[in-house]
């Protein structure tokens, strides 16, 4: 008797479309994904110890140039538009800041802390003008875990994720320090990073590392739940090979395992949060990484994966951060590989759009999700 889907596995019953060959290509599209998604949604720029004290730095949220202002005391972020003619008021990627942000073209003056018009320098205004009307136009921030997420809509709601906010409360996100950094680009749209990201079925043929450590991974698909044949009541197993207990090159902790953890927490071996469209993060028992995504054009993708320690693991006598990322950019760098031959494949008049498989379930909703985003009025 052949295996059979239950009814609360997540893989799909039946075989969708995927999206359209110019959701990957077309110009067209990826600006009404800027203007909508990357506008709408919260984006993670970074963490927030990124925002050095008296410092204004530039960020990229969808289409549009805003400044982060961290005067010391306050952290705020606006666009990064005067208000008096449009110029933008930082050319750079970071400047001092002081009490105020001043325009290098024409020196209006703007607070730091609250975006409020101070002065138009020596420009003389009529009685019609109301300096109340014309300070900066703010983008709202939220802190999470240590991470910056920047909104530039009008009504922002609460921050997304695949699994509750709460997920990683007993990891120690916010004393955690950058040990080391990784950036690249990639010749692929943001989507196909994504999709690779989405689904397990690439992996035996793309990740033989990543398939030793992980067992399960070796039958194309990334928990348990869904295999055919899974049902409720089987029990738990260990996510890592057996001696394994995080994602290094031997498996070993680097330093010492997070004192709050649950054994549960312990035995997975990694926690996934996924906050589309601009982040993951994986927790590990001694470590935790975090992957940025962002868009530059319909098939280039910038990677800022970081790698976040405790002060008592980065002070060990020899410790090196860029050995214990050595596994994870193993993994990436393949991602990557897979996911420019997926867009070089893309190009292809041919393609007109694809068909999903049943344990590509996340990918659906992705895409679905995508679509919502696009409907919706900003």
């Amino acid at each position: 008797m052949p295996l059979e889907r239950h009814p609360l596995s997540p893989r799909l019953d039946y075989a969708p479309a995927s999206l359209p060959r110019e959701a990957y290509l077309s110009q067209d599209w990826f600006g009404r994904e800027m203007a909508s998604v990357f506008t709408k949604q919260w984006i993670c720029v970074g963490r927030v110890a990124d925002f050095a004290p008296k410092t204004m730095r530039r960020v990229t949220v969808g289409a549009g140039s805003v400044i982060v202002c961290n005067t010391g005391t306050t952290l705020a972020a606006y666009h990064n538009v005067c208000r008096h003619r449009g110029s933008e008021l930082c050319g750079h990627d970071s400047a001092e800041l002081g009490k105020l942000i001043t325009c290098p073209y024409h020196a209006w003056a703007y607070a730091a802390s609250d975006g409020r018009l101070v002065s138009t320098a020596y420009a003389k205004p009529t009685p019609d003008f109301d300096k109340a009307d014309h300070g900066l136009l703010p983008v709202a921030a939220k802190v999470w875990n240590g991470f910056l997420f920047l909104n530039a809509s009008a009504n922002p709601g609460e921050i997304g994720s695949d699994v509750p906010l709460s997920t990683l409360d007993h990891w120690p996100m916010k004393e955690l320090v950058t040990g080391h950094r990784w950036v690249k680009e990639l010749a692929c749209n943001w989507k196909v990073f994504w999709e690779n990201y989405s689904e397990c079925l690439h992996c035996p043929g793309i990740h033989p590392e990543l398939c030793d450590l992980v067992p399960i991974y070796k039958t194309g698909v990334m928990g348990p739940t869904e295999a055919l044949g899974w049902t409720p009541d089987q029990e738990l197993q260990r996510n890592l090979k057996p001696g394994a207990d995080t994602w290094t090159l031997t498996g070993e902790p680097c330093g010492p395992v997070f004192p709050a953890l649950t054994e549960n927490e312990k035995q997975a071996g990694y926690t996934f949060v996924t906050l589309w469209p601009s982040l993951y993060v994986v927790a590990h028992v001694d470590y935790v990484r975090a992957v940025r995504v962002e868009p530059l054009s319909p098939e280039r993708t910038r990677l800022t994966a970081e790698w976040y320690f405790s002060k008592e693991t980065m002070a060990q006598p020899g410790f090196d951060a860029g050995e214990v990322a050595g596994f994870a950019k193993i993994v990436l760098g393949q991602d990557g590989d897979a996911s420019e031959m997926n867009q070089r494949g893309l190009r292809s008049p041919a393609f007109a759009h694809g068909r999903l498989m049943p344990e590509e379930y996340e990918i659906h909703r992705f895409h679905k999700w995508v679509l919502q985003q696009l409907e919706e009025k900003t």
